[in-house]
Protein backbone atom coordinates (compact mmCIF):
# COMPACT_ATOMS: atom_id res chain seq x y z
CA UNK A 1 0.00 0.00 0.00
CA UNK A 2 0.96 3.64 -0.34
CA UNK A 3 1.68 5.44 2.91
CA UNK A 4 2.99 8.84 3.93
CA UNK A 5 5.94 8.25 6.21
CA UNK A 6 8.23 10.29 8.45
CA UNK A 7 11.60 9.77 6.82
CA UNK A 8 13.40 11.41 9.77
CA UNK A 9 12.42 13.89 12.50
CA UNK A 10 12.16 17.41 11.09
CA UNK A 11 10.23 19.95 9.04
CA UNK A 12 7.10 19.14 6.99
CA UNK A 13 9.23 18.10 4.02
CA UNK A 14 10.33 14.93 5.82
CA UNK A 15 6.85 13.53 5.09
CA UNK A 16 7.20 11.48 1.92
CA UNK A 17 5.18 8.80 0.09
CA UNK A 18 6.48 5.25 0.37
CA UNK A 19 5.36 1.67 -0.10
CA UNK A 20 4.52 -0.29 3.04
CA UNK A 21 2.97 -3.72 3.63
CA UNK A 22 -0.77 -3.69 4.21
CA UNK A 23 -1.14 -4.01 8.00
CA UNK A 24 -2.43 -7.28 9.50
CA UNK A 25 -5.65 -7.16 11.50
CA UNK A 26 -6.54 -9.06 14.65
CA UNK A 27 -9.69 -11.12 15.24
CA UNK A 28 -11.36 -8.12 16.93
CA UNK A 29 -10.26 -5.60 14.29
CA UNK A 30 -11.38 -4.42 10.89
CA UNK A 31 -9.16 -3.45 7.97
CA UNK A 32 -10.26 -0.14 6.48
CA UNK A 33 -9.48 1.16 3.01
CA UNK A 34 -8.72 4.76 3.91
CA UNK A 35 -10.43 7.40 1.80
CA UNK A 36 -9.50 10.37 3.98
CA UNK A 37 -7.45 11.08 7.11
CA UNK A 38 -7.55 14.02 9.49
CA UNK A 39 -4.44 16.08 10.27
CA UNK A 40 -3.87 16.95 13.93
CA UNK A 41 -1.23 18.60 16.08
CA UNK A 42 -0.10 15.30 17.63
CA UNK A 43 0.87 14.27 14.09
CA UNK A 44 3.09 17.36 13.93
CA UNK A 45 4.67 16.51 17.28
CA UNK A 46 5.35 12.95 16.11
CA UNK A 47 6.89 14.23 12.87
CA UNK A 48 9.27 16.43 14.87
CA UNK A 49 10.29 13.53 17.09
CA UNK A 50 8.57 14.95 20.18
CA UNK A 51 5.73 12.43 20.49
CA UNK A 52 6.87 8.80 20.25
CA UNK A 53 3.96 6.56 19.22
CA UNK A 54 2.70 4.09 21.81
CA UNK A 55 3.35 0.36 21.58
CA UNK A 56 1.52 -1.17 18.64
CA UNK A 57 1.45 1.98 16.50
CA UNK A 58 3.55 2.30 13.34
CA UNK A 59 6.74 4.16 14.16
CA UNK A 60 6.88 6.17 10.94
CA UNK A 61 3.24 6.50 9.76
CA UNK A 62 1.31 9.22 11.61
CA UNK A 63 -2.46 9.74 11.56
CA UNK A 64 -5.02 9.40 14.36
CA UNK A 65 -8.36 9.54 12.53
CA UNK A 66 -9.63 8.08 9.28
CA UNK A 67 -12.72 7.48 7.20
CA UNK A 68 -13.18 4.80 4.61
CA UNK A 69 -14.65 1.43 3.67
CA UNK A 70 -14.37 -1.83 5.60
CA UNK A 71 -12.40 -4.26 3.40
CA UNK A 72 -11.80 -7.15 5.83
CA UNK A 73 -13.22 -8.14 9.23
CA UNK A 74 -11.68 -10.23 12.00
CA UNK A 75 -13.27 -13.49 13.14
CA UNK A 76 -14.69 -11.94 16.31
CA UNK A 77 -16.06 -8.78 14.72
CA UNK A 78 -19.81 -8.69 15.28
CA UNK A 79 -21.03 -5.31 14.08
CA UNK A 80 -19.20 -4.43 10.89
CA UNK A 81 -19.22 -6.13 7.50
CA UNK A 82 -17.24 -5.68 4.31
CA UNK A 83 -18.46 -2.59 2.46
CA UNK A 84 -19.55 -0.60 5.51
CA UNK A 85 -18.60 3.08 5.49
CA UNK A 86 -17.00 4.04 8.80
CA UNK A 87 -14.83 6.62 10.48
CA UNK A 88 -12.50 5.67 13.29
CA UNK A 89 -10.07 6.81 15.94
CA UNK A 90 -6.77 4.98 15.45
CA UNK A 91 -3.58 4.68 17.47
CA UNK A 92 -1.52 5.67 14.41
CA UNK A 93 -1.00 4.69 10.81
CA UNK A 94 -3.85 6.78 9.44
CA UNK A 95 -1.77 8.37 6.66
CA UNK A 96 -2.00 5.26 4.50
CA UNK A 97 -4.27 3.49 2.03
CA UNK A 98 -5.14 0.81 4.62
CA UNK A 99 -5.36 0.88 8.41
CA UNK A 100 -6.35 -1.72 11.00
CA UNK A 101 -8.75 -0.60 13.75
CA UNK A 102 -10.39 -2.24 16.81
CA UNK A 103 -14.08 -2.69 15.99
CA UNK A 104 -15.23 -0.63 18.98
CA UNK A 105 -13.39 2.48 17.79
CA UNK A 106 -15.34 2.64 14.53
CA UNK A 107 -18.50 4.66 13.99
CA UNK A 108 -20.88 4.68 11.02
CA UNK A 109 -20.58 7.60 8.62
CA UNK A 110 -23.87 9.52 8.58
CA UNK A 111 -25.47 9.53 5.13
CA UNK A 112 -25.16 13.32 4.86
CA UNK A 113 -21.36 13.36 5.28
CA UNK A 114 -18.52 12.79 2.81
CA UNK A 115 -15.43 10.74 3.61
CA UNK A 116 -13.42 13.95 4.12
CA UNK A 117 -16.03 15.35 6.52
CA UNK A 118 -16.20 12.09 8.44
CA UNK A 119 -12.39 11.89 8.69
CA UNK A 120 -12.37 15.27 10.43
CA UNK A 121 -14.46 14.02 13.35
CA UNK A 122 -12.99 11.20 15.47
CA UNK A 123 -9.89 12.70 17.09
CA UNK A 124 -11.60 15.94 18.03
CA UNK A 125 -14.97 14.50 19.06
CA UNK A 126 -13.39 11.71 21.14
CA UNK A 127 -11.07 14.25 22.81
CA UNK A 128 -13.81 16.74 23.60
CA UNK A 129 -16.24 14.13 24.90
CA UNK A 130 -13.60 12.47 27.09
CA UNK A 131 -12.28 15.71 28.57
CA UNK A 132 -15.23 18.10 28.67
CA UNK A 133 -18.09 15.72 29.40
CA UNK A 134 -16.54 12.64 31.06
CA UNK A 135 -13.63 14.24 32.92
CA UNK A 136 -14.94 17.80 33.25
CA UNK A 137 -18.58 16.78 33.88
CA UNK A 138 -20.04 19.69 31.91
CA UNK A 139 -23.77 19.89 32.51
CA UNK A 140 -26.55 21.77 30.69
CA UNK A 141 -26.71 25.33 31.97
CA UNK A 142 -23.02 25.47 32.86
CA UNK A 143 -20.41 27.55 31.03
CA UNK A 144 -17.30 26.48 29.15
CA UNK A 145 -14.25 28.46 28.02
CA UNK A 146 -12.28 26.94 25.13
CA UNK A 147 -8.85 28.24 24.16
CA UNK A 148 -8.09 27.96 20.45
CA UNK A 149 -11.71 28.28 19.44
CA UNK A 150 -11.05 28.10 15.69
CA UNK A 151 -8.93 24.94 15.92
CA UNK A 152 -10.28 21.48 15.20
CA UNK A 153 -10.79 20.86 18.91
CA UNK A 154 -12.34 24.30 19.27
CA UNK A 155 -14.96 23.96 16.55
CA UNK A 156 -15.96 20.56 17.94
CA UNK A 157 -16.19 21.81 21.53
CA UNK A 158 -18.24 24.88 20.58
CA UNK A 159 -20.83 22.88 18.69
CA UNK A 160 -21.04 19.93 21.10
CA UNK A 161 -21.34 22.00 24.27
CA UNK A 162 -23.78 24.51 22.78
CA UNK A 163 -25.97 21.75 21.33
CA UNK A 164 -26.13 20.02 24.72
CA UNK A 165 -27.22 23.16 26.55
CA UNK A 166 -24.11 24.99 27.75
CA UNK A 167 -22.86 28.54 27.21
CA UNK A 168 -19.55 28.56 25.36
CA UNK A 169 -16.89 31.27 25.39
CA UNK A 170 -13.69 30.99 23.37
CA UNK A 171 -10.41 32.72 22.69
CA UNK A 172 -9.02 33.16 19.19
CA UNK A 173 -6.19 35.12 17.57
CA UNK A 174 -8.01 37.46 15.18
CA UNK A 175 -11.32 39.26 14.77
CA UNK A 176 -12.05 37.04 11.76
CA UNK A 177 -11.55 33.90 13.83
CA UNK A 178 -13.69 35.34 16.62
CA UNK A 179 -16.56 36.01 14.22
CA UNK A 180 -16.16 32.48 12.83
CA UNK A 181 -16.46 30.99 16.33
CA UNK A 182 -19.55 33.02 17.16
CA UNK A 183 -21.20 31.85 13.94
CA UNK A 184 -20.59 28.27 15.10
CA UNK A 185 -22.41 28.91 18.37
CA UNK A 186 -19.99 30.56 20.79
CA UNK A 187 -21.78 33.11 22.97
CA UNK A 188 -18.69 35.32 22.85
CA UNK A 189 -15.25 34.99 21.28
CA UNK A 190 -12.37 36.98 22.78
CA UNK A 191 -9.42 38.11 20.69
CA UNK A 192 -6.54 37.23 23.00
CA UNK A 193 -4.19 39.50 21.08
CA UNK A 194 -6.19 42.64 21.88
CA UNK A 195 -7.91 41.80 25.18
CA UNK A 196 -7.16 40.14 28.52
CA UNK A 197 -9.23 36.98 28.26
CA UNK A 198 -9.51 36.45 32.02
CA UNK A 199 -10.84 39.95 32.62
CA UNK A 200 -13.26 39.62 29.70
CA UNK A 201 -14.61 36.30 30.97
CA UNK A 202 -15.25 37.77 34.40
CA UNK A 203 -17.11 40.70 32.82
CA UNK A 204 -19.20 38.34 30.69
CA UNK A 205 -20.15 36.22 33.72
CA UNK A 206 -20.80 39.05 36.22
CA UNK A 207 -17.57 38.09 38.03
CA UNK A 208 -18.80 34.53 38.60
CA UNK A 209 -16.34 32.93 36.18
CA UNK A 210 -16.82 29.89 33.99
CA UNK A 211 -17.46 26.36 35.21
CA UNK A 212 -14.94 24.62 32.94
CA UNK A 213 -11.91 25.64 30.88
CA UNK A 214 -10.62 23.36 28.13
CA UNK A 215 -7.00 24.40 27.73
CA UNK A 216 -4.47 23.30 25.12
CA UNK A 217 -2.11 26.22 25.84
CA UNK A 218 -0.71 25.81 29.37
CA UNK A 219 2.27 28.02 30.26
CA UNK A 220 1.37 31.58 31.18
CA UNK A 221 -2.34 30.93 30.53
CA UNK A 222 -2.56 28.88 33.71
CA UNK A 223 -2.74 31.66 36.30
CA UNK A 224 -5.37 33.70 34.41
CA UNK A 225 -7.30 30.48 33.85
CA UNK A 226 -7.56 30.03 37.60
CA UNK A 227 -8.61 33.66 38.04
CA UNK A 228 -11.59 33.33 35.69
CA UNK A 229 -12.83 29.94 36.91
CA UNK A 230 -15.96 29.88 39.06
CA UNK A 231 -16.13 28.27 42.48
CA UNK A 232 -15.90 24.49 42.05
CA UNK A 233 -14.56 25.13 38.52
CA UNK A 234 -12.63 22.56 36.52
CA UNK A 235 -9.48 23.25 34.50
CA UNK A 236 -8.97 20.46 31.94
CA UNK A 237 -5.60 20.34 30.16
CA UNK A 238 -5.10 18.54 26.85
CA UNK A 239 -1.87 20.15 25.64
CA UNK A 240 0.83 22.58 26.80
CA UNK A 241 1.71 24.53 23.67
CA UNK A 242 3.17 27.41 25.73
CA UNK A 243 5.00 25.21 28.21
CA UNK A 244 4.46 22.64 30.94
CA UNK A 245 6.32 24.39 33.77
CA UNK A 246 4.19 27.01 35.53
CA UNK A 247 3.88 28.92 38.78
CA UNK A 248 0.42 29.29 40.30
CA UNK A 249 -1.11 30.64 43.49
CA UNK A 250 -2.38 27.52 45.24
CA UNK A 251 -4.53 29.61 47.57
CA UNK A 252 -6.75 30.39 44.56
CA UNK A 253 -7.21 26.65 43.99
CA UNK A 254 -8.17 26.13 47.62
CA UNK A 255 -10.39 29.19 47.94
CA UNK A 256 -12.36 28.40 44.80
CA UNK A 257 -12.25 24.59 45.27
CA UNK A 258 -10.83 24.24 41.75
CA UNK A 259 -10.23 20.83 40.23
CA UNK A 260 -7.20 20.71 37.90
CA UNK A 261 -7.10 17.67 35.65
CA UNK A 262 -6.06 16.58 32.19
CA UNK A 263 -5.46 13.60 29.97
CA UNK A 264 -3.79 12.14 26.90
CA UNK A 265 -6.10 9.99 24.81
CA UNK A 266 -3.77 8.21 22.41
CA UNK A 267 -2.27 5.81 24.95
CA UNK A 268 -5.60 4.77 26.51
CA UNK A 269 -6.77 1.21 25.92
CA UNK A 270 -9.33 -0.06 23.43
CA UNK A 271 -12.08 -0.49 26.04
CA UNK A 272 -11.75 3.15 27.13
CA UNK A 273 -11.91 4.48 23.56
CA UNK A 274 -14.76 2.12 22.67
CA UNK A 275 -16.80 3.47 25.59
CA UNK A 276 -16.32 7.01 24.26
CA UNK A 277 -17.47 5.84 20.82
CA UNK A 278 -20.70 4.50 22.34
CA UNK A 279 -21.39 7.81 24.06
CA UNK A 280 -20.71 9.73 20.86
CA UNK A 281 -23.03 7.51 18.86
CA UNK A 282 -25.79 7.98 21.43
CA UNK A 283 -25.47 11.72 22.10
CA UNK A 284 -23.64 13.33 19.15
CA UNK A 285 -24.29 11.18 16.08
CA UNK A 286 -28.01 12.12 15.90
CA UNK A 287 -26.95 15.80 15.90
CA UNK A 288 -24.53 15.13 13.03
CA UNK A 289 -27.24 13.33 11.08
CA UNK A 290 -29.67 16.22 11.60
CA UNK A 291 -27.08 18.86 10.70
CA UNK A 292 -27.20 20.57 14.10
CA UNK A 293 -23.50 19.74 14.48
CA UNK A 294 -21.46 20.04 11.28
CA UNK A 295 -17.90 19.11 10.34
CA UNK A 296 -15.86 22.22 9.62
CA UNK A 297 -13.26 21.62 6.90
CA UNK A 298 -10.76 24.34 6.10
CA UNK A 299 -8.91 22.51 3.33
CA UNK A 300 -8.50 19.04 1.86
CA UNK A 301 -5.06 18.13 0.49
CA UNK A 302 -4.25 15.15 -1.73
CA UNK A 303 -2.12 12.70 0.22
CA UNK A 304 0.99 13.51 -1.81
CA UNK A 305 0.79 17.10 -0.48
CA UNK A 306 0.87 16.09 3.19
CA UNK A 307 3.88 18.35 3.81
CA UNK A 308 1.76 21.35 2.76
CA UNK A 309 -0.99 20.23 5.13
CA UNK A 310 1.49 20.13 8.03
CA UNK A 311 2.89 23.54 7.15
CA UNK A 312 -0.64 24.94 7.23
CA UNK A 313 -1.58 23.49 10.61
CA UNK A 314 1.66 24.79 12.09
CA UNK A 315 0.93 28.28 10.74
CA UNK A 316 -2.38 28.41 12.66
CA UNK A 317 -3.85 30.32 9.71
CA UNK A 318 -6.67 27.80 9.31
CA UNK A 319 -10.14 27.75 10.84
CA UNK A 320 -11.44 24.23 11.30
CA UNK A 321 -9.96 20.92 10.24
CA UNK A 322 -7.32 19.98 7.65
CA UNK A 323 -7.83 16.66 5.88
CA UNK A 324 -5.84 14.39 3.54
CA UNK A 325 -7.56 12.61 0.68
CA UNK A 326 -6.52 9.11 -0.43
CA UNK A 327 -9.32 8.78 -3.03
Amino acid sequence: MKAIIITQPGAPEVLQPAERPTPPYADTEVLIQVMAAGVNRPDVAQRKGNYPPPTGAPADIPGLEIAGIVKEVGKQVTRWKVGDKVCALVIGGGYAEYCNVPQGQCLPIPDNLSFAQAASLPETLFTVWSNVFDRGHLKPGESLLVHGGSSGIGVAAIQMAAALGSTVYVTAGSDEKCEFCEQLGAAKAINYKTANFSEEVLKLTDNKGVDIILDMIGGDYTAPNLQCLANDGRLVLINTMKGKDVQIDLSVVMRKRINITGSMLRSRDVAFKSAIAKNLEEHIWPLLASGEIKPVIYKVFPANETAKAHALIESSDHMGKIVLSFE
